[in-house]
């Protein structure tokens, strides 16, 4: 995603990445903006020059970068996600990030901040801590299939459903058939 960003950026917004990394460091940053302050770049991106969204994500991350930030791994994210109050939710996870992977050798995990997207061809499920109570299982579907579980959604990820989870034990046969229902629909 980010390569395709970053190859219509000058078409979209009037300057290539590197311009806007120059920019950014010279009115942001040595005005005492902090360049590991993601959030805090795309919002002046926004809200000084009117950047839209991807392109302030790919510009904060390549500021950051070149300032030293690395992007954490996603078992670092996982364990960021799982501290404090919703360490406790940490086993629903475990549970759940082993039987999602094993649905097909195209799947992989990627890291965010407050959810982890499983991927194939694109995203077909995310997981996340939602409460201190609460995993959410984000499902993205085409043709949702009947299940009392499920809940329209528009979060975790990309998702069009949510299933959610307290224990464990609701990581199921059903949930597990949801799981494989989203990942064929998106192949």
């Amino acid at each position: 995603m980010m390569a395709a960003v970053t190859e219509t950026m000058a078409a979209r917004t009037g300057r290539d990445l590197e311009s806007w990394v120059e920019l950014t460091r010279r009115d942001f940053v040595n005005a005492g903006g902090d360049p590991l302050d993601q959030r805090a770049v795309r919002n002046w991106l926004r809200d000084v020059h009117g950047v839209r969204q991807n392109s302030q994500w790919a510009i904060a991350f390549e500021v950051a970068r070149r300032a030293g930030w690395s992007m954490p791994t996603v078992a670092e994210f996982v364990d960021q996600q799982y501290t404090g109050k919703k360490a406790v939710l940490r086993p629903v996870y475990d549970a759940l990030a082993p039987r999602i992977l094993a649905l097909g050798e195209d799947v992989h995990a990627e890291g965010r901040a407050t959810y982890i997207p499983f991927v194939r061809a694109r995203q077909f499920a995310a997981v996340g801590p939602m409460t201190t109570t609460r995993v959410d299982v984000g499902l993205r579907f085409t043709a949702p299939p009947a299940s009392e579980r499920l809940e329209p959604a528009k979060a975790p990820g990309q998702a069009t459903h949510r299933v959610r989870l307290a224990t464990v034990t609701e990581v199921d046969d059903e949930l597990l058939g949801l799981l494989r229902i989203a990942y064929e629909q998106n192949g």
